[in-house]
């Protein structure tokens, strides 16, 4: 098996379940000790501590409501004391609770706005850091979306959050770039998770989306982890301010 991160630590946000999980596995399964955030659903959590510890590795998990900015101090203090440095930080964590604009109200839009950008920019800031002081010449990637290029009916709260992480992977490759840190965003199609599972049990809509990719099917969390496992190693060595398109072929497929 390759160890691309073999001795590396990393950080994944959202880490319990979904795409957060499969690439916190699959940077355990090549050599890291990973530290996972989730929200809810301890058993999940415990469930992975679990797994990446049977591939040897050390394994951590952070209770966190990623809406109180005290949150991400607390996580900052804990990962400090419990790993040191972060070597490769992954932002997935999000919250896309689809709703009719004109039923939006500010509690919602705020509450979405500070999951999915602004725990993301102090975190970052905070690992950045970490980073520069220590000589570490890291990789950080966002989990962004689609929904950064194409609009959603019930998503306009969320689209404008991963349109807002893709702009800040862009300053922050500037930024870092110097330092060798390098910068990215995976940005996945429809995913088979727990954020649409609702909106994806009307089996009309399901099948259509599957006609809209060119692979003709959905993709799964697991369709994630080579391309995020990439931008996060060593192997990446020139590839930064960008957003990774992995979506089977849903947004060229217009005919």
């Amino acid at each position: 098996m390759a160890e691309r991160f073999k001795g590396k630590k990393a950080l994944v946000t959202g880490g319990s379940r979904g795409i957060g999980r499969a690439i916190a596995l699959g940077l355990a399964r090549e050599g890291a000790d990973v530290c996972i955030t989730y929200s809810s659903h301890d058993g999940e959590a415990d469930t992975f501590i679990k797994e990446a510890e049977k591939l040897g590795k050390k394994a951590y998990k952070f209770k966190i409501d990623q809406s109180k900015v005290e949150d991400v101090a607390k996580l900052m203090n804990y990962v400090e004391k419990e790993m040191g440095n972060v070597d490769v930080l992954v932002n997935n964590a999000g919250i896309c609770p689809f709703k009719d604009f004109f039923d939006i109200d500010m509690g919602l839009f705020e509450k979405v706005m500070k999951v999915n950008v602004e725990s993301h920019y102090f975190i970052t800031q905070a690992i950045a850091r970490r980073m520069v002081s220590s000589g570490i010449k890291g990789r950080i990637l966002f989990i962004s979306s689609i929904s950064s290029i194409v609009g959603g009916e019930f998503q306009t709260h969320y689209t404008i959050t991963k349109s807002g992480l893709n702009g800040l992977v862009h300053s922050l490759a500037i930024v870092l770039g110097k330092h060798g840190i390098l910068v990215n965003s995976l940005e996945p199609g429809t995913i088979l998770t727990d954020i649409n599972a609702e909106d994806l049990s009307n089996m009309e809509k399901r099948k259509y989306m599957e006609s809209r990719t060119a692979v003709k099917r959905l993709g799964l969390p697991e369709d994630m982890v080579e391309p995020a496992l990439f931008l996060l190693s060593d192997q990446n060595t020139y590839v930064t301010g960008t957003e990774l398109l992995a979506d089977g072929g849903m947004l060229v497929n217009l005919q």
